[in-house]
């Protein structure tokens, strides 16, 4: 009868390790598991999607002080290409412009209505001009918020096209994102430093 009573206790002791081995067990497979959740859903935190045609498209989300030089000199450009890609059409001109001017305070609207005041539209538009820019290389100096950018400007006549070096300076305001002026830049005191034909070569007509 002893060594029954033996028997039991030894169970019992064996029941009761088994099962403290079966929590400890299941209390560390749970602890693994929120862990790799917590990872998974920290890596995708830094993930953004960009519908783009119909695609989703995933992108690396970054503070935006990680990328600010990268943003400035692109707004830089993406301003230069609304503010000198024209065309001999009044619409285009106006549509161009009225782009270029959100990104920019102004000093830009001044460089406008001079060359308006000039008449260098109306000529584009009844001379059948077209003329885009090649954006060559932009500097912009994030500590004292000042940029400078040289360009080329591809002037197309009916007779001939025409090479002209550009040079552009001015400062650099952050401002609040929107739809016009995705990058959060403002452009400031802008100049136009130097425009002059380096180039001119004839276009073959058709007999």
């Amino acid at each position: 009868m002893f060594n029954e009573l033996r028997y039991i206790d030894r169970a019992f002791r064996h029941i009761r390790l088994f099962a403290a081995c079966f929590v400890l067990a299941c209390m560390g497979v749970t602890g693994l598991v929120c862990w790799s959740c917590y990872r998974v859903v920290e890596n995708d935190r830094g993930r953004v999607y960009i519908l783009a045609d119909g695609k989703a498209l995933e992108a690396l989300a970054s503070e935006r002080g990680d990328n600010l030089p990268v943003e400035a000199r692109d707004h830089i450009r993406t301003f230069h290409q609304y503010f000198f890609t024209l065309g001999p059409d009044e619409k285009v001109i106006n549509a161009n412009i009225g782009k270029a001017l959100y990104l920019a305070d102004g000093s830009a609207r001044r460089e406008y209505e001079n060359a308006l005041e000039q008449g260098y539209y109306r000529n584009i538009i009844t001379g059948n001009v077209s003329q885009e820019v090649r954006v060559d290389s932009v500097y912009v100096n994030m500590d004292s918020s000042v940029f400078r950018c040289w360009a080329t400007l591809i002037i197309t006549r009916t007779s001939n096209i025409t090479l002209r070096c550009l040079f552009t300076q001015g400062g650099l305001r952050q401002v609040p994102r929107s739809d016009h002026n995705p990058h959060g830049f403002l452009i400031e005191d802008w100049t136009i430093g130097d425009s002059r034909d380096i180039k001119t070569i004839p276009r073959i007509q058709n007999p």
